[in-house]
Parts: C-alpha cells; sequence; structure tokens
C-alpha cells in the first residue's frame, strides 16, 4: 500500500512541476512582450496583481497561443483505442507508462507476466480504457491491447514461421496452457520437448520461445510447439556433424536408449543406431547383456543417410572376426563340443567358440525317418557333443550332426531285422493306408491297414490302435535303400480262414447279428468274430418286412472267397429255397400220378371200344392242358 501511495505522491509531484513549467513558460513570455525600457521597479508598481490573482495577467490572444503550444507537446488521445507507450517507471506490483498525454496510466504488473524481461524505457501497446477516471487518472490495459491485436499477431506468426514467447499459466489434461499474445494456447505435451516429459509442473510459470503449429479459426483454438524449435537446432546440427562422417570413421558416443533390436547412441548432438546384430560377434538375446545406459564406449560408422538422417553404428566391427582365430586344424569329421544357442523347428544353433556356430539340422539329431521337431532333442543352454559335417571358411558356416556319434542302425539290418522275425514297435503316425512304427530310434517301418486283422475290416487305423501304443510286428519284407520295413500285425496268427473255409460253406446256415446297415446292404456279424455282408435283397423277411440293426436272424451262406476274406450271406434265401423245395416236391408227385394213369391207360388199350377212345382223348386233352399251365406257371 506504501508503494501505491508513493508512486500516486510520485505522479502529484510531476504534474506539479508541469504546473510550474507552464508558469515558467508563461512569464517568459510575458518577458518578451513587455517593453525593453522599462525597469523592474517600474514593471513591480505596474504589476496588476489583481489580475494576476483572477488569471488575467496574459491577454486573451496570447493565452491561447500559449495553450495551444503546450497541447502541440501533448498526444491526441482517443479513448478504446490502442496506442504504443514507454515503461517510465515499475515496481512489483506496477508498471508507468507514458503516452505523451498529460499524465501517465499505471497497468499491473500481472499484465507483463510473459515477459519477465521488461525494462524502464520499453515500448509496449496499451489499450486507452479511459482518459481520466472519478479521480483524474489516465486508465490503460495491457492485457487488453494484446487480446485486440493478438489474432493479426498469431496468424502472421504461423504464416511467417515466427519464433514468439509465451508464459506458460497452468498444466492440463494431455499438456500445457500457455498465454501468446494474450490469447490461451494448447501446449501438447508431446510438443514440449524431443525427450519424454515425465514432470510437468517444472514448465509452469516460465516464459519460453514457441511456434505457431495450428490455429483453428472457427474455433478460435491455437496449438504451439517448443519441440519445433529444439528440433529445428538438432537438424542443423545433424547435418553439420552429418557433413563430416565418414565409413570407417571411429566416434565417442555414450548409450541414450536401448531397446530390443538395438542401442541408441548419442554422438554429440545426433543419433546413430547399433543394431543388435553389430552388438557383438556372439549370440546376443538382448542389448542390454552387453552395454547400459549412459554409458561411453566407441563406435565405428557402418553407413549413414544424409537425407534421412541415419547412422547405422557398429561395436563388434572394433574387434577381430571369430572365425579368423579359428583354429586351422578343425576340419569335417572332427567331434566339437558347444552350447545351444537358438532353437528352431528345423534345427539348432550351437556356438563352438565366442562368435562361432555351427546348425544342427533336425534331420542330423537322430535316424529316425518321420518327422520330429528339434525341440524333441534339445533345448536352449544345452552342453552338447557334435562332429563337423560341413565347413565353409568363407562364407564362414558350418553345419553339424549328432547322430553321427551312433551307429547306423540300418548298416546291417538284415541281420538285426531278419524277414519272419517278430519285434515290438511303437506307433508314431497314422495314414488312410496304415501305420508307421518304430521298432529303434531310425529304424521304421510301414504296417498296410490290410496286415493288422486277419477278421476284422479296418477303415482306418484309429480303429485298431492309437498313436504311442506298443504294437507288435513281424519283418514281411525289408527295402534297405529307401531305408523302410514292411511290417505286419495279424501275420503273428494262423490264418483263421484256412478253418472258415470248412465251416462257412456255401448254403450252409448260420445265425448272425446285423452290425450296420447302409445303402448298399448290411455288415453281420458271425461266429469265431468274422464278419459277413448281405445285400438288401437279401434282408427281407418272410413276412416282407426288412431286417434292422441288432436283429438277431439265420442267414444261409451264398458266396465264400478265402482270397478276399469275403463272406456273402442271405436271409431271403432261407425260407425262399424252402418254397421252392416245397413246388419242386409237389410237381414230383404230381408228375407220379400222371405216369400212373397213362400207364392204366395203355393197359386197357386191348379193351378199348368208342367210349373208351372218346375218355381216353378227353384224358389227353386233361394232361396237355395241365402241362401247359404248368409251363407259364
Amino acid at each position: 500500500m506504501s508503494n501505491l501511495l508513493g508512486d500516486k505522491h510520485l505522479l502529484f509531484i510531476m504534474a506539479e512541476e508541469q504546473k510550474e513549467m507552464q508558469v515558467e513558460l508563461a512569464q517568459e513570455e510575458t518577458k518578451k512582450v513587455a517593453p525593453v525600457a522599462t525597469t523592474s521597479a517600474e514593471a513591480d508598481e505596474n504589476f496588476d496583481w489583481e489580475a494576476y490573482a483572477n488569471d488575467d495577467v496574459i491577454p486573451a490572444s496570447e493565452k491561447e497561443e500559449l495553450v495551444n503550444r503546450y497541447a502541440e507537446t501533448l498526444s491526441s488521445v482517443v479513448e478504446k483505442e490502442v496506442v504504443e507507450g514507454t515503461v517510465i517507471s515499475m515496481n512489483k506490483r506496477e508498471v508507468v507508462v507514458n503516452i505523451g498525454y498529460k499524465s501517465d496510466g499505471i497497468i499491473s504488473l500481472n499484465e507483463f507476466r510473459y515477459d519477465p524481461e521488461l525494462k524502464v524505457g520499453d515500448k509496449v501497446e496499451v489499450y486507452v480504457e479511459t482518459q481520466e477516471d472519478k479521480k483524474g487518472q489516465l486508465t490503460l490495459s495491457h492485457k487488453k491491447a494484446r487480446a485486440l491485436r493478438s489474432w493479426d499477431r498469431v496468424n502472421a506468426a504461423l504464416e511467417n514461421d515466427e519464433i514468439i514467447k509465451g508464459y506458460v499459466k497452468c498444466r492440463t489434461k494431455g499438456g500445457m496452457i500457455v498465454d501468446v499474445f494474450g490469447i490461451e494456447a494448447f501446449l501438447p505435451g508431446s510438443q514440449i520437448d524431443v525427450k519424454p516429459i515425465r514432470d510437468y509442473d517444472i514448465y509452469v510459470g516460465k516464459t519460453m520461445e514457441f511456434k505457431v503449429v495450428k490455429i483453428n479459426q472457427e474455433f478460435k483454438n491455437v496449438v504451439v510447439s517448443h519441440k519445433a524449435l529444439i528440433e529445428a537446432e538438432l537438424e542443423q546440427q545433424k547435418k553439420d556433424i552429418i557433413s563430416k562422417l565418414e565409413k570407417g570413421q571411429v566416434l565417442e558416443g555414450t548409450v541414450k536408449n536401448i531397446t530390443s533390436y538395438g542401442v541408441f547412441i548419442d554422438l554429440g548432438g545426433v543419433d546413430g543406431l547399433i543394431h543388435i546384430t553389430d552388438l557383438s560377434w556372439g549370440r546376443v538375446n538382448h542389448p542390454n547383456e552387453i552395454v547400459e545406459l549412459d554409458q561411453k564406449l566407441n563406435v565405428v560408422i557402418l553407413d549413414f543417410d544424409d537425407e534421412k538422417k541415419r547412422i547405422a553404428l557398429g561395436l563388434k566391427q572394433l574387434t577381430p572376426h571369430p572365425w579368423d582365430a579359428l583354429s586351422a586344424d578343425l576340419k569335417v569329421g572332427d567331434r566339437v563340443k558347444g552350447k545351444v544357442v537358438v532353437m528352431a523347428d528345423y534345427g539348432a544353433f550351437v556356438e563352438i567358440a565366442p562368435g562361432v556356430e555351427g546348425l544342427i539340422h533336425v534331420s542330423e539329431m537322430s535316424w529316425s525317418q518321420h518327422l520330429r521337431s528339434a525341440q524333441d532333442f534339445m533345448k536352449v543352454g544345452d552342453e552338447v557333443e557334435a562332429v563337423v559335417l560341413t565347413l565353409d571358411r568363407d562364407e564362414r558356416k558350418m553345419s553339424l550332426g549328432i547322430k553321427q556319434l551312433k551307429n547306423d542302425p540300418w548298416q546291417n539290418i538284415e541281420e538285426k531285422y531278419a524277414v519272419g522275425t517278430k519285434h515290438k514297435a511303437i506307433v508314431r503316425n497314422f495314414t488312410n493306408f496304415g501305420v508307421f512304427v518304430e521298432i529303434e530310434e531310425g529304424v521304421d517301418g510301414l504296417i498296410h491297414i490290410s496286415d493288422l486283422s486277419w477278421t476284422k475290416k479296418v477303415k482306418h487305423p484309429a480303429e485298431f490302435t492309437q498313436i504311442g501304443a506298443e504294437i507288435d510286428v513281424v519283418v514281411l519284407e525289408i527295402d534297405k535303400d529307401n531305408r523302410r520295413l514292411s511290417l505286419g500285425h495279424k501275420q503273428l496268427e494262423e490264418n483263421p480262414w484256412d478253418v472258415f473255409e470248412t465251416i462257412f460253406t456255401v448254403d450252409s446256415i448260420h445265425e448272425g447279428t446285423i452290425t450296420e446297415i447302409f445303402d448298399k446292404g448290411a455288415v453281420i456279424a458271425l461266429p469265431y468274430g468274422v464278419e459277413g455282408f448281405a445285400t438288401p435283397r437279401h434282408l427281407v423277411k418272410e413276412d416282407g418286412t426288412q431286417a434292422k440293426v441288432d436283429e438277431k436272424l439265420p442267414f444261409k451262406v451264398i458266396e465264400f472267397n478265402k482270397g478276399a476274406k469275403r463272406i456273402i450271406l442271405s436271409h431271403s434265401r432261407i425260407f425262399e429255397d424252402e418254397q421252392k423245395a416245397a413246388d419242386n416236391a409237389k410237381k414230383k408227385d404230381e408228375a407220379s400220378a400222371t405216369k400212373k394213369a397213362v400207364k392204366k391207360v395203355k393197359e386197357k388199350l386191348e379193351k378199348t371200344t368208342l367210349g373208351d377212345i372218346t375218355e381216353l382223348a378227353a384224358l389227353k386233352d386233361q394232361m396237355e392242358a395241365k402241362e401247359e399251365e404248368e409251363k407259364n406257371n
């Protein structure tokens, strides 16, 4: 309060000084007008003090001239307009601004908080609210002046890519609110700095430089960026640094960021990337195994792109390649030891020395021919021994094998698995035509679907066994070139069809149960575990109805094929044959009676009369008619 009173007292003194200056000026003008010969005593005697008291010392014409001359020293001030003023005084609360008017204006220092470098003598724009308030004071506003000019300035700043200053007022969701020319602009968090910002509050209350990046005229929204200034500066630094780079050049850098695919190195204003494959000659799972944040290290420039500002760096290139140090005595066929560093379905990479790896393909892990994954044999971290299969020092490639550490089981296959020998095997895989089994590692064989069972008709191997199950087999055939065995399971037992041939003879009748019916017929389960087949025509019962599933009926064998293991049955044929036999018996009886009648007639021929002849003719006609009827039937 004391400061405010002091400032007002200062203004009052300044106003009094102006009045004194006006009086002195009037006196000087009076002296110029007075006669030259008049003495000071005469002047005092002739001075009209009463007129001076009534302010009539100077003639009206001269007074008007003096007022006009004084008015010329003052600016013409119009209310509600923006004018330029000069800061003539300021303290912790207020700023005194002179706009050339008869009195100065006082503005709150808060309106200048966006410009902490404001000082006496600076030119500022102010808005004239009133020439004189109730206390006779000139009222000015810098905030309103800025607001009136703000949109023009903001648009000009965007159009001219101008750097402007703004005051960070507060933080908001996703960024900060910045006072720019009196307008509240939005500063997104991503546009504060090139680095991620963790604490936004450290920027509140600061005056910073910005660039206008976006304006929405409809909603009066302004977006500014401080990051754009930093990027422009960094871009220039990058150009300067990249212009001096050369491939193969070794520079010192600092680890700036570590990712799963590589390490970013700060080379003093420009970043370069060491890809994970260029960190070490050995296998690296993650870059943090090799480097750590803020670590200083030497790197070599592998490549760079002037346009995209990309720099590829290397660390392993500063040391000799491990293949160059590989023993010259190492050759194909040698045994080596190493550690599994990478696994894939097709094989495993084994590091036999730092930076020197060999591939064990899955086909070189086992003598077995059926498909398996490399993970079935080993895992990352395993210590393994292998045999060198190929070695290319120029291409720096090596292939290894572990199955070669064991003897090839097919070398003496005829001795160990001779035709006719019986063995146990493990079911490894199914196909529509059979079962693949493994007798031992590397020795595989196929059981054809027709060799699974003598009696049961197997449609798919899954009906008979399952993967992983143990099964007894007999070696039927050996194919050493293709490393395959033809195996059988049913051959473990004698062929029951030799016995079935004597039991299921044609026209023999057996009781059977219908197990399955489909369009072409039905499957009938017969005694001794054998199955037969009947067509729909042979499934008709004596009452005319069709036989159904699970129905137990007598069946007659109408066909037996030992080679094809096929038995054809018929239920209808049983009662059909009985009916036919009855009809045949009746016909025989009738034929016998007819013969007897003819014989009797012949015996009486000698005694035949005319009437007898007539009777004989009638009997003949009757017999012919009966024969004709039988033919028709």
